[in-house]
């Protein structure tokens, strides 16, 4: 079979041209919100701060085509950027980010044939048929179907991109020495923090067999739950750049499919969906951090009385977090969900992010779990339009993420509001990645009793 005409023999991995095109890139757009600010020189404050950020918003346009263009790990660096740094870069140039696109032209089946034949070797190579034509092709690796010969067994690999994993830090330091250029972010010591953490997570995203052992851990976790389905590793065909599991049939999370299912059946795919989050952060310590859809389908039952069950696929995301922090979230949630605001206010003495806050804004925090633990709560204190017919909560009707968002804003506005630890970052983006589902599919359901059985102690005085 002969490569198809739109598909690409490599990508731009070499330093220099990738170090070029940035550097340019960043020289560019510098030079042109530097323009814009001397021309705007004689405006009033308003017409100067509006000029500034319409030429911030369009500057941030051209950077971040400039990034789609050079494809490979510059891609997720610009997407982590935007999911996770909203305390750190200015709004123009997060909106711009979050409008990279994952999906990307395929690299050609001759490139990556060699890849694989190179990484498996002759024999195991030969053991298996792979589909020329990738499933899907992301920033960082594609992915093939094939089938074992000895067997007829349908598994899926893998297969990192050549040259992706060794550009990560070559890569994170040029993007950030482009937004450098621009002068469009001051580059602050958390804002150092930051980035360190995102060369943390992308070295994590091309670490195969940690990858590989974290899908067996959760795999054992729930072998024995109808609910969900965990691929199976074959470890005989993973190396340190294929991943090699079995193919799992389903649907997306968020397809008509779906989201035409009765409502019976997506309120007990809500109940698993929710239920994972809760056994992560109090069972596992183990927490799957992208909350990005794609990460789930759904395999349909095929009888009556069986049900639907979540497929989880990717698992490069999964952290563990310190014992401390773990201690935190728990703590917080465990006072929310009594509605006991003393027990919040303790649980976070001894945190320098809540140390440093002013005491309304430690109280506008405490206000803000409140909001978040409310699907969970006895639903007493719900406003009545939230509510279904039978006293189920409908999170569609809630509006939960919005007005969560709204007075996570406010709180982040404040002037006393100091940068939340990364920990806490990932933790709150779990949340409303599960929220964001619970409302897409319009769940109405009863959540207390997943929280219950562990925090259902009241906190200590």
């Amino acid at each position: 079979m002969s490569d198809h005409p739109y598909q690409m023999k490599r990508l731009k991995t070499g330093a220099f041209e990738r170090r070029f095109s940035l550097a340019k890139a960043g020289f560019i757009a510098g030079a042109r919100l530097a323009g814009g600010a001397a021309g705007s020189m004689f405006a009033s404050p308003g017409e100067r701060e509006e000029k500034r950020r319409r030429a911030m918003a369009e500057q941030a346009q051209y950077l971040v085509r400039e990034l789609g263009k050079l494809k490979g790990s510059v891609v997720k660096i610009g997407q982590m950027m935007a999911l996770y740094g909203e305390h750190f870069l200015p709004d123009e140039i997060t909106y711009a980010l979050h409008q990279l696109n994952d999906d990307t032209t395929a690299l050609a089946w001759s490139t990556m044939e060699s890849v694989i034949r190179e990484q498996l070797g002759e024999k195991r190579f030969a053991e298996l048929e792979i589909d020329h034509e990738p499933l899907g092709a992301a920033s960082l690796a594609q992915v093939h179907r094939a089938r074992r010969k000895s067997d007829g067994a349908e598994l899926v690999l893998k297969v990192q991109y050549p040259g992706v994993a060794q550009a990560i830090d070559a890569d994170l330091n040029l993007v950030t020495q482009m937004l450098r250029l621009t002068k469009a972010v001051p580059i602050t010591r958390e804002f150092e923090e930051w980035l360190s953490e995102v060369r943390n997570m992308m070295h994590r995203e091309v670490n195969y067999p940690q990858e590989m052992e974290t899908t067996r851990l959760f795999h054992s976790y729930l072998k024995n739950d109808s609910r969900y389905a965990v691929p199976r590793i074959y470890p005989e065909y993973c190396t340190a750049t294929v991943l090699c599991m079995s193919f799992e049939r389903g649907v997306p999370i968020n397809s008509p499919i779906i989201l035409g299912l009765p409502q019976e059946r997506r309120n007990k795919l809500a109940m698993a969906a929710l239920d994972i989050c809760v056994r992560e952060v109090f069972e596992w310590s183990e927490v799957q951090t992208d909350p990005n859809f794609g990460n789930y389908l759904v395999r349909l039952a095929d009888k009556e009385g069986e049900p639907d069950r979540i497929i989880l696929l990717d698992f490069g995301a999964v952290r563990d977090f310190p014992d401390d922090l773990m201690a935190l979230a728990r703590g917080l949630t465990r006072a929310a969900f009594h509605k006991d605001r003393e027990a919040m206010l303790r649980s976070m003495k001894g945190f320098g992010f809540f140390d440093n806050m002013s005491e309304s804004t430690r109280e506008g925090i405490v206000d803000l779990f409140f909001l978040a633990i409310e699907p969970f709560s006895d639903l007493s204190e719900v406003p009545p339009e939230v509510l279904n017919a039978t006293g189920d909560y409908c999170w569609a009707r809630s509006k939960l993420h919005l007005r969560a968002t709204t007075m996570a804003a406010k709180s982040a506005a404040s002037k006393n509001f100091s940068v939340p630890p990364k920990e806490l970052m990932f933790l709150s983006r779990k949340l409303m990645g599960a929220y964001t589902f619970m409302t897409v599919i319009d769940a109405q359901i009863r959540a207390r009793p997943l929280l219950e059985p562990f925090v259902g102690d009241k906190p200590a005085a």
